[in-house]
């Protein structure tokens, strides 16, 4: 009999539908991303079923349905927390799933405790200030260049021509906005110059490893290089995307991400983003340990396919690095 795989998502149309807004809205999947999972997992031999969100899944839960193992890409609602509250129900179920634990899925999403971890294991990464109310713009004792974000958003929220500062009338005058448009901390650190990067990782532990290396650059001039929220929306036309060749800089970027991907403790897959600093060097600045998944628009699959990995490779890898936890656990 085949194994069950659940599968676990945010879908952009239910939200729309509840009256969330286009931005909120911007880290949920498309309707093909889902078809194209559930269509590729059914191919290698597992019997899908689909839950949803969260709130969904309870109610399956609640119903006393079951599954061999949950492929959870929920992106969650509500918090800094809320990319973990998917893993945190599986987990209190005994339910194992792919990608990292409720634990790396809070901490990823505060980019100032991911950085501080990041940095207290030796690895490069930008010198920041968390502003937490208007007055605390003046204890930022870095020099501009900078550049403010929410702490707890993904996608480009947040970010637009006004994140790149040059003063500190500008840092107030953003970080006020901030503050009051998502209704969290801001995060300012030192503006990098340099070529911006993301890396595929595949893997757990010292499993882990680059799968490749894509570079993003920005098309206008006019976007001053910052990978906006409106840039990334508009990828198709405004982005040039393209694979990193083999080299002493690939070769940098990729050990920096393998080890951020180890350090915080992300479960077979992650999305790690970097970028140089004024002397060229790969600095750290995010990680995304539920990378996107649709088969040719999202970063992770785009480099696996560079990388001569089809998309269905792509999954098995995923789901063959999860069920090595679930017959661990059994074997115990």
């Amino acid at each position: 009999m085949s194994r069950i795989v659940g599968l676990t998502y945010d879908l952009r149309e239910d939200y729309l539908a509840m009256g969330w807004r286009e931005e909120d809205v911007a880290e949920f999947d498309q309707p093909s991303t889902i078809e194209a999972l559930e269509d590729t997992i059914s191919s290698l031999g597992f019997r899908v079923v689909r839950i949803g969100h969260a709130r969904s899944l309870c109610q399956c839960l609640a119903r006393g349905e079951h599954w061999d193992l949950v492929f959870n890409i929920c992106e969650g609602t509500g918090g800094r927390s809320r990319e973990a509250h998917v893993p945190s129900i599986l987990e209190a179920h005994g339910i194992p799933f792919t990608f990292s634990d409720p634990l790396v899925c809070a901490v990823t999403l505060d980019k100032a405790i991911t950085k501080r971890l990041v940095r207290d294991a030796g690895l490069p990464t930008p010198r920041f200030h968390v502003v937490r109310r208007p007055a605390d713009v003046e204890r930022v004792d870095l020099s501009p260049p900078l550049f403010a974000k929410p702490l707890a958003e993904g996608t480009g929220k947040g970010i637009d021509l006004r994140s790149r500062l040059e003063s500190t009338s500008q840092l107030r005058e953003v970080c006020a906005f901030l503050l009051e448009r998502y209704l969290q901390p801001v995060i300012v650190e030192e503006y990098l110059p340099g070529r911006e990067f993301t890396t595929g990782i595949l893997g757990t532990g010292a499993g882990a490893r680059a799968i490749g290396t894509m570079e993003i650059e920005m098309l206008d001039p006019a976007s001053k290089g910052i990978y906006s929220f409106e840039i990334k929306e508009t990828c198709e036309r405004t982005c040039r995307y393209s694979r990193l060749a083999e080299g002493p800089l690939k070769l940098a970027i990729e050990q920096l991400a393998v080890e951020s991907h180890k350090v915080l403790e992300c479960r077979d897959a992650s999305r790690v983003d970097i970028k140089l600093d004024p002397q060229g060097n790969p600095s750290f600045l995010e990680i995304n340990p539920l990378p996107g998944l649709h088969p040719t628009h999202s970063d992770l699959p785009m480099i696996a396919t560079w990388e001569g990995m089809q998309y269905s490779e792509l999954l098995r890898a995923i789901i063959d690095s999860a069920m090595t936890r679930v017959e661990a656990s059994h074997g115990r």
